[in-house]
């Protein structure tokens, strides 16, 4: 076996806090590379064009760096891309992209990544690792048939493919009620079904709430409340009441749908953790962690980001709340204060550094 290198840190995934921790450890003299199994930011290359961050540009900016906008508004994926990319190059961060990590082995001085870039397999030990990878590897299956027809998509790629279509969204949260104003303003026709009677309007940020109430209450996108799709054929989706247990089958009724878009979330894939050794909570696929250290049960080992929360049905976790994550891992590896995160201080009202420092 041949190992190609020793380093102190391994990072596995390169979305923003995982790109915020490699820059936080390197500022701090520690040497680190940055693994990614695809590109920098590929969860957000995934999102529709011209899908606006909820968060305004200080909550999810990184390192210190702000994020200048023109308008002092919400950016898009698009225009974070560059900037994530501008942070590698700027800080000049090792960072081994397309180089995914297949399996971690402990061994008496740290452990031993073992991944496989297109070269060819590779080695590396280190002495630490800390895993940044998402809670968004997969679709949240419902596991009905026709799930998987063509025409069903679980990610929102944008409005066109529906103009001038039959579109059922399935849903109830940000993602499901961005989808039905988008396609219903680009001249589909949008069916909404939710399992429960109304929206929570908790979950909703309040533009799209208040817009999603009135494009019901004047009948221009209809609203399936208490239904849940329990079968997709090429032209129909078959919907149940979401209280049908025991009740008889006529009472489902066939819904015309040309596309279904099935926005029920994402799942954590937590698999290398769990073969290292990690304690994975079977409901939420959230590891096992001490909050105080980020540290899991297998000690070297560390989480951040939206991993912490696994596969997040009420998002616990996100970019401008898991700064605090970093200072804690950087604290237990180093014994140093991170002072770069977030924005800048000033502006950056999310990580009490006082309570940082305390908790260690």
């Amino acid at each position: 076996m041949n190992i190609q290198t020793e380093i102190e840190v391994a990072v596995v995934g390169a979305g923003p806090i995982g790109i915020e921790t490699a820059i936080a450890l390197k500022e701090a003299g520690v040497e680190t590379i940055l693994f990614e199994a695809k590109q920098i930011g590929h969860s957000i290359s995934k999102w529709p064009s011209n899908t606006h961050f909820f968060s305004p540009p200080e909550r999810i900016a990184l390192a210190g760096v702000p994020v200048q906008t023109l308008d002092q508004l919400s950016i898009t994926g698009e225009e974070y891309l560059p900037y994530l990319r501008m942070l590698v190059e700027q800080f000049d961060l090792r960072l081994h992209n397309y180089e995914p990590v297949l399996k971690i082995d402990q061994v008496d001085s740290g452990f031993l990544l073992h991944t496989r870039p297109k070269s060819g397999d590779r080695f590396y030990r280190c002495r630490f690792i800390v895993a940044t990878t998402g809670g968004a590897a997969s679709p949240r299956m419902l596991g009905i048939p026709g799930e998987s027809l063509p025409h069903v998509h679980h990610r929102f790629r944008g409005p066109h493919p529906y103009f001038q279509t039959h579109v059922l969204i399935v849903g109830g949260r940000n993602s499901a009620v961005e989808s039905a104003l988008r396609c219903w303003r680009a001249g589909a026709r949008v069916t909404i079904s939710y399992r429960r009677a109304m929206f929570d309007l908790d979950t909703i940020k309040r533009h799209l709430s208040y817009d999603i109430l009135t494009r019901i209450e004047r009948d221009e996108i209809f609203f399936l409340p208490s239904t849940i799709p329990v079968e997709i054929t090429p032209g129909n989706v078959v919907l149940a009441p979401t209280n049908s247990r025991g009740m008889p089958k006529d009472s489902r009724t066939n819904h015309e749908a040309d596309f279904v878009l099935l926005m029920t979330g994402f799942a954590a894939d937590t698999s290398l953790l769990e073969k290292a050794g990690v304690k994975i909570f079977e409901e939420t696929q959230a590891p096992v962690h001490n909050t105080k250290t980020m540290e899991t049960n297998v000690p070297g080992i560390f989480v951040a980001g939206t991993l912490v929360s696994g596969s997040q049905w009420r998002v616990k976790h996100a970019i401008y709340n898991s700064h605090d994550h970093v200072a804690r891992i950087v604290k237990v590896i180093t014994g140093q204060i991170t002072s770069r995160l977030g924005t800048v201080v000033t502006r950056n009202s999310d990580v009490s550094w006082e309570e940082v420092i305390g908790n260690q």
